[in-house]
């Protein structure tokens, strides 16, 4: 009898243990099925939010075409705002410590962007800046975890400094007053110094002028060559309506690098004029197989042409989800080595971070405002691809030496 009841607890504990192991085991299954999560840290309002949207569109498509899956898991991008520089680290953190995101896409304006690195390397997690300009964040003030697309500042006005040039050595500057403004300002004063010109004038505006027409005015009296401009998103599209409303446009050429789509599209097919610097335009005979498809794709879902911003935010995000992949783990060390290693052809040339600064090496398209606008979605004449070769890539970006990255 007493042998029974012992034989019959036996089983009875060993089945109890076994319901216990069952349900702590649970949660592990549960946790293994959480999608895999990145953050996007990106303006939701203000003047670069017309910028945004279509990074913001570029990133959700690039994990749409993956049928959102990252190393054979679910995954899911987190967005959340950069109203500030303050704000965007906040979130940044927010991101980290309760979404618990394992890598993060953003950075539309170079102050918030200079802001959001360093929190990235305190906070040891993979960064990739698609939008921002400023030459220090690969430069001065690059870091293991930061990953920047753009091309900086300083190595935009090289390639536009020929066609600035071409209209005569008197220029004209106004810049915003923030991180990339002044960088324009600093490199196109070092170059227009090194061709023996003059600069006949400048101004440095605040960010979200209304009223550009007191600055417009002084140009008009200094009557320069060309006006040099560094003016961001909106503003820019408010100074070029003005600068037409005050009768100068077709009076004096304007120039400036990184011109985004959205900002020309606002300006109207009246108003709009320059030479410009961009990363990519839909229209763009020269683009890749795989490019083209990704503007059929953005066109069919979202009913309009993809802006330049939005293969900003396609390539960036596909950089860092097949790094991601290429990894097989969300190991923030891990990701960064994926990303050093991650490497894609482009027609004749390819994409790549390089590893000494993390600043990926693509070649740029010289635009000029067509002379006449016919198609909503089609302001510019492509002009040229540089550089010319794509071997001289590495040189036009600039040395280990000439960069100043120390990573440490």
């Amino acid at each position: 009898m007493k042998s029974n009841t012992t034989g019959l607890l036996i089983p009875r504990r060993k089945a109890l243990f076994g319901a216990a192991a069952a349900s702590l085991a649970a949660p592990f299954v549960a946790r293994a099925a959480d999608p895999i999560k990145i953050g996007l840290l990106l303006a939701k309002t203000g003047q670069i939010a017309g910028q945004t949207e279509y990074l913001a569109n570029g990133s959700f498509l690039a994990l749409e075409q993956r049928n959102n899956m990252i190393m054979g898991q679910p995954a899911e991008l987190v967005w959340l705002d950069e109203p500030s520089p303050q704000a965007a680290t906040q979130n940044m953190q927010k991101l980290v410590q309760e979404n618990k995101v394992c890598a993060i896409l953003g950075g539309a304006l170079s102050s918030n962007a200079l802001a959001e690195e360093a929190t990235a390397a305190q906070l040891k997690i993979p960064f990739v800046c698609d939008n921002a300009a400023a030459t220090d964040i690969t430069g001065k003030n690059c870091n293991k975890y930061t990953f920047r697309l753009n091309t900086p500042v300083a190595v935009q006005q090289r390639m536009l400094a020929p066609y600035a040039l071409s209209y005569g050595k008197r220029w004209y500057h106004i810049t915003a007053s923030f991180a990339f403004g002044q960088d324009i300002l600093r490199s196109s004063r070092e170059l227009l110094k090194a061709a023996g010109g003059t600069e006949v004038g400048s101004d440095e505006v605040p960010l979200n002028t209304a009223d550009f027409s007191s600055f417009i005015l002084k140009i008009r009296q200094a009557k320069p060559d060309v006006v040099v401009g560094g003016l961001s998103a909106g503003d820019l599209t408010t100074f070029l309506k003005q600068w037409n409303e005050l009768g100068m446009k077709g009076k004096i050429p304007f120039v400036e690098i990184a011109i985004g789509d959205t900002d020309i599209w606002s300006v109207g097919a009246e108003a709009a004029t320059g030479v410009f610097t961009k990363m990519w335009d839909h229209t763009n005979p020269n683009n890749p197989p795989e490019e083209k498809a990704f503007a059929e794709a953005y066109l069919k879902k979202y009913g309009k042409p993809a802006a330049d911003k939005a293969w900003m935010g396609w390539i960036t995000a596909r950089s860092l989800f097949e790094s991601i992949d290429a990894a097989k783990s969300t190991d923030a060390m891990a990701i960064v080595e994926g990303l050093e290693a991650w490497k894609v052809p482009a027609g004749s040339s390819s994409y790549s971070y390089r590893k000494f600064d993390h600043q990926m090496l693509v070649r740029n398209l010289a635009v000029a405002v067509k002379p006449k606008i016919t198609d909503k979605w089609d302001y510019f004449d492509v002009k040229a691809t540089l550089p010319e070769n794509p071997a001289d890539l590495d040189k036009v970006f600039g040395t280990e030496a000439e960069i100043g990255c120390k990573m440490g």
